[in-house]
């Protein structure tokens, strides 16, 4: 998925951006690039398996295109909407358009084909299955810095 950047002119007169929208402006510590949609995601290991909670609202279950190649879960999703108003003399359109695309490498102790996914209340759920033989307790260890 290609990523669009939107960046400021610097030219001596005020800035649209900038003066009406100063917190769309926040992107890795910088105000050249307006913020883009990129989904919170928090992973999460179970003694048999692991979670992914990805925050998607205005989503609908069928927006997300979910897949898996080789050890790569795939997830996606795109939504376009327009709102038309013809009223009086003149036709007010709005569209709106969002995607993302996120990756992430499985290991190997995962059942790739018992992977299932849930969304609800603009929160997407997948829960990853770990083989049998993955399915232990990770030991508790203090590492000591030197």
């Amino acid at each position: 998925m290609k990523s669009l950047s939107l960046s400021k002119h610097r030219s001596g007169f005020p800035s649209f951006w900038e003066d009406f929208f100063p917190d769309w402006l926040e992107f890795n510590g910088n105000k050249q690039t307006p913020f883009l949609t990129m989904p919170a995601v928090n992973i999460e290991e179970g003694k048999d398996h692991f979670s992914i909670s990805m925050a998607v609202p205005g989503m609908q279950k069928d927006d997300f295109k979910i897949e898996v190649t080789g050890n790569e879960l795939s997830i996606s999703a795109e939504k376009e909407t327009s709102n038309e108003d013809k009223s009086k003399k003149f036709t007010k359109q709005e569209y709106n358009y969002s995607s993302f695309s996120r990756s992430f490498t499985l290991p190997g102790s995962i059942l790739a084909d018992q992977i299932n996914a849930a969304y609800t209340d603009g929160v997407l759920k997948l829960k990853l299955p770990k083989k049998k033989e993955a399915q232990t307790e990770a030991p508790n260890l203090k590492v000591k810095v030197n």
